[in-house]
């Protein structure tokens, strides 16, 4: 049996961006990115272009196609490709303005539609969570929209075989281990960090990713507009915590003395 494969990926700021470089408009309510450090792919949704390429590494390459999805604007094709170039079939880019407004459900919609304008798919795997947000919720609204399961916090994904074709395996990290869990396709699968590294792009790789043109659609080829994408959440203010440190120095006439002192002020803080 073919797997179609559909792998959405979001375009972020860079996680290893060095905190003194973090700049935040609060009035404007939107990050300033850093000079210097351009964005990458979330690295989670790194992981599930990872787990479809094993998917179809463990059936001799035969018969599975991968299209990566991502919406946004203004995207570093060098960022972006970076997903062929490891191994992925093709790039479909929602790239409108509109969309950098857009909330998590609202990106969920906007996936859906790319997904049944660009597929079938049997497989729709997407990262845990964005490491911009970190909001967790767009893999779950792609499964109710489109009326599938969803299967989260993946550490392997697998294709049975035999009388199973037709349904996926995936073994789902916990905090005390893990479980198995078997869905018939489609399906929609997140995939956690416990999956491992994704596989480093090839010199091969990377021409043949900079020879290929991205299918680039419009919020209007999707049919859809600003209007029917209004935001679920509201948010009121985006800015930078700031925290205050105190240090107080407790001295005695020996290390007995200074534990007594040390103790009492405690108590008066009411810490113990």
């Amino acid at each position: 049996m073919s797997l179609r494969i559909a792998v959405c990926a979001k375009q972020v700021p860079d996680p290893e961006t060095p905190p003194s470089a973090f700049r935040v408009d609060e009035e404007a309510m939107c990050v300033i990115p850093a000079a210097g450090s351009p964005p990458v792919v979330n690295g989670f949704d790194m992981q599930a272009v990872e787990a479809a390429l094993r998917i179809r590494d463990s059936d001799g390459g035969a018969g599975t196609d991968i299209t990566v999805l991502s919406v946004g604007t203004d995207f570093l094709m060098d960022a972006m490709r970076k997903t062929l170039a490891i191994g992925a079939d093709r790039l479909v880019l929602v790239d409108d303005p509109a969309a950098e407004e857009l909330d998590g459900t609202a990106i969920a919609r906007v996936l859906v539609a790319a997904i049944e304008k660009t597929g079938p798919f049997d497989l729709i795997l997407c990262g845990r969570q964005a490491s911009d947000w970190d909001q967790a919720c767009v893999p779950l609204a792609i499964a109710e929209l489109l009326n599938v399961p969803c299967v989260s916090f993946a550490r392997s994904v697998e294709r049975p075989g035999g009388e199973a074709d037709g349904w996926i395996r995936v073994e789902r990290a916990l905090v005390d281990g893990y479980q198995v869990v078997e869905a018939p396709l489609p399906v929609v699968v997140s995939v956690s960090n416990e999956l491992g590294e994704p596989r480093f792009p090839t010199l091969r790789g990377i021409m043949a990713a900079a020879k290929q043109i991205p299918l680039t659609l419009s919020l209007a080829d999707l049919g859809l507009d600003e209007n029917s994408l209004s935001p679920r959440l509201t948010l009121r203010r985006l800015y930078v915590p700031e925290s205050e440190r105190q240090c107080e120095l407790i001295e005695g006439a020996d290390e007995a003395d200074a534990g007594r002192k040390l103790a009492l002020r405690l108590r008066e803080a009411e810490l113990i």
